[in-house]
C-alpha cells in the first residue's frame, strides 16, 4: 500500500517524461552534427533497386524547425497542464475539475425540470409519466450496471422490483439509501455455530424457515444453533431492516440458493456495498430516482389490485 502513497511513482513519471523530451532534443542535435562517410558525389554507398542511391543531405530546415517547436510546445504544456507526475500545472486544470464544471453547468440547465417535482411527494412523482421517463434514464445511466436494465438484479445485487427490501422500501428509506449508500456486513459465523456438521444443520434450518426443501432431521438439530443468527435476523428469521439483515423466511436469496450457498455465507460471511450518490446526483435527481425505484414494485402492485 505504501507504494501508492509515496512520491516515487510521481517522480518516476515526471523523470521519464522530461528525459524523453531531452533525449529527442539531443537526438536532433547529434544527428545534425554527425558526419557520414560519403563518396565524391555525396552519396553514402547505400543503393536500392539498382540505381536508387542514398544522399547525405542535411535535414530540411523546416522539418528541424517543426521538431524544435514540438519540443518547446511539450515543455510549455508540462508547465501549464498536468503531465509531469503529480505537478498540476500553472493553470490548475484537471479532467476531474472540467468534468465537475460541465456537470454543474448541465445540472443548472435542467434544474427547472426537476423543480417541478421537488414539492411533490414521492408517491405522486411515481405516477407522473414525465418523471418516470426521467427516472428511467437516471436509472439506466447510474443503477442498471448493478441492478440490471429491468431492475431485477442478479446474484449479489438486489432485485428492486419484487417488494423485498434489505433496508426498507418506504420512500424515505429509498432516498436515504441513494443519498448516503449502504454497507451490509454478514460476519463469518462458523466459529460461533460450532462444528462443520453444526453449520450444515443450521443451513437446513435456514432453508426450513422459508419452506424450501430441507432435511427435517438436520433442520431440527440446527434450530438449537439459531441463537447465533437471531441477533441480526430475529428469532422469527424475518430480519431487521434497520441494520440491513435480510428476511430469511420469504424464499428470496440474494447471494445464492441452497445448502451449499448458505454454508458458504455462514463460513465466510459477506460484505456488500451500495455507493452513495449524494456527490454525483442533485437533490432533484435523487428525488425523482427515488420515486422511480419506489414505483418499480409499488405502482405495479397497486395496478394489480
Amino acid at each position: 500500500m505504501s507504494d501508492f502513497i509515496s512520491n516515487f511513482w510521481s517522480l518516476y513519471v515526471a523523470g521519464i517524461t522530461l528525459v524523453s523530451i531531452i533525449a529527442c532534443l539531443l537526438l536532433l542535435w547529434f544527428s545534425g552534427k554527425a558526419k557520414a562517410m560519403t563518396a565524391n558525389d555525396n552519396t553514402t554507398g547505400h543503393v536500392w533497386d539498382g540505381d536508387l542511391r542514398e544522399m547525405n543531405n542535411p535535414l530540411p530546415r523546416w522539418w528541424v524547425g517543426l521538431f524544435l517547436i514540438t519540443i518547446v510546445f511539450a515543455l510549455l504544456y508540462l508547465a501549464m497542464y498536468p503531465g509531469a507526475g503529480s505537478f498540476g500545472g500553472k493553470f490548475g486544470w484537471s479532467s476531474h475539475g472540467q468534468w465537475d464544471a460541465e456537470m454543474a453547468k448541465g445540472n443548472e440547465q435542467v434544474a427547472p425540470v426537476y423543480a417541478k417535482f421537488s414539492g411533490m411527494a414521492v408517491e405522486e412523482v411515481a405516477k407522473d409519466p414525465q418523471a418516470m421517463a426521467i427516472g428511467d434514464r437516471l436509472f439506466m445511466n447510474n443503477c442498471a450496471q448493478c441492478h440490471g436494465s429491468d431492475a431485477r438484479g442478479s446474484k449479489g445485487f438486489p432485485n428492486l422490483a419484487d417488494g423485498d427490501w434489505l433496508w426498507g422500501g418506504a420512500p424515505e428509506a429509498i432516498k436515504e439509501t441513494l443519498v448516503n449508500g449502504r454497507q451490509g456486513m454478514m460476519p463469518p459465523m462458523a466459529a460461533a455455530v460450532g462444528s462443520p456438521d453444526d453449520v450444515r444443520n443450521l443451513a437446513h434450518y435456514v432453508l426450513s424457515l422459508s419452506g424450501a426443501p430441507n432435511d427435517s432431521v438436520k433442520a431440527a438439530l440446527g434450530k438449537s444453533k439459531w441463537g447465533a443468527c437471531a441477533a441480526c435476523h430475529g428469532m422469527d428469521g424475518k430480519g431487521m431492516q434497520a441494520m440491513g439483515a435480510p428476511n430469511l423466511t420469504d424464499d428470496v436469496w440474494l447471494h445464492g440458493y441452497g445448502e451449499n450457498a448458505i454454508v458458504e455465507r455462514i463460513n465466510n460471511g459477506k460484505h456488500g456495498v451500495m455507493p452513495a450518490w449524494k456527490d454525483k446526483l442533485t437533490e432533484g435527481q435523487i428525488h425523482v430516482l427515488s420515486a422511480y425505484v419506489w414505483g418499480l414494485s409499488n405502482i405495479k402492485t397497486a395496478n394489480a389490485k
